[in-house]
């Protein structure tokens, strides 16, 4: 019965993965007014629905183009993958406040401002698609624009 629990608990933990170290810089004038390389100090974690599902959910947080803390949630698509180490994936996402204190300023500046003076709540709306290698099943490399102009390389931690 133990080992019966092992198995179902080493399949439950390769559903998930760890992403940090993103490098991001912005494509479009920044003139030194917005936060960029890896001062964005992002982390999230994500879990697929299933073992074959090319879809995940994803939680995280991070210091937004103008240094505050928002959380991030979304919702992984990976729109190319196969047997190669190759994967084109597109991430969705809502990055603003949240209830906690620690996000209370994310709509105090920017686009994030603007979706507060309209609808009370900062954020902003992510459309991020990207390239990803994996290295090895439990390392990989990615790199992409969240639209409209944020280059990024992140890094993915798989525990599968």
């Amino acid at each position: 019965m133990l080992l019966a629990a092992a198995g179902t608990h080493a399949r439950e933990i390769d559903l998930y993965s760890a992403n940090t170290g993103s490098f991001v810089y912005h494509l479009t004038g920044n003139y030194g007014q917005y936060n960029e390389f890896f001062d964005n100090k992002f982390f999230s974690v994500e879990r697929k629905f299933s073992e074959e599902s090319k879809y995940s959910a994803l939680l995280g947080t991070m210091n937004n183009s103008f240094g505050d803390r928002c959380i991030a949630i979304g919702l992984r698509r990976d729109w190319i993958s196969g047997d190669s180490h190759w994967v084109l994936k597109g991430v969705y996402g809502y990055t603003g406040e949240f209830f906690f204190d620690a996000f209370s300023h994310c709509g105090d500046h920017g686009s994030y401002n603007n979706f507060k003076k309209v609808t009370g709540i900062g954020f902003s709306p992510y459309i991020y698609h990207a390239i990803q290698y994996n290295f090895t099943d439990n390392f990989g490399i990615e790199s992409g624009i969240i639209i409209p102009s944020v280059f990024v390389v992140s890094v993915q931690w798989s525990f599968r």
